[in-house]
């Protein structure tokens, strides 16, 4: 059996967008990956809707913490980065150990944890985040399949 690849979902505060992409990725393809999170200042906790907005479709985030990104960084192998936000774009180091440039991803996806109104107007918020990296996700599992080299059995 080949070892799952190593993504990494990386923004600032790991508390909403890269928790709920390592969630969805883990729900999505979760035998080929091994779905990790990371901040560059992560927050105290998951932030409570980005919980509630998963859990709507049946995934549990809620025992996910937020990490730094010294965690991972020279220490264990990433095979994709997937970085989620302006700020962790524009200050990530441009060259990840072992990582080629093309392993690297920039999904800039608005910060929901800065979304104002009725908790329902934030949660709108959050579904729409959600339901973004859902799609960029299954994107990039569907242009991984494509690009495929093909399996030829003898």
């Amino acid at each position: 059996m080949q070892k799952k690849q190593n993504v990494l979902f990386l923004c600032t505060g790991n508390s909403c967008r890269s928790q709920m992409a390592e969630g969805l990725l883990r729900h999505l393809a979760g035998e080929r990956f091994e779905a990790l999170s990371a901040g560059l200042d992560p927050g105290n906790q998951v932030h409570p809707l980005a919980i509630q907005v998963m859990m709507e479709i049946g995934i549990d985030i809620s025992a996910q913490k937020p990490k730094a990104v010294d965690l991972y960084l020279g220490r264990t192998m990433i095979h994709y980065l997937m970085i989620v936000c302006n700020k962790a774009q524009s200050t990530c180091p441009r060259v990840w150990p072992g990582l080629p440039n093309e392993k690297r991803y920039y999904w800039p996806v608005n910060d929901p944890a800065v979304s104002s109104g009725s908790r329902e107007d934030q949660l709108s918020v959050f579904r729409d985040v959600r339901d973004e990296l859902e799609e960029k996700i299954t994107s990039w599992l569907n242009e991984l399949i494509h690009d495929a080299e093909p399996i030829i059995l003898i």
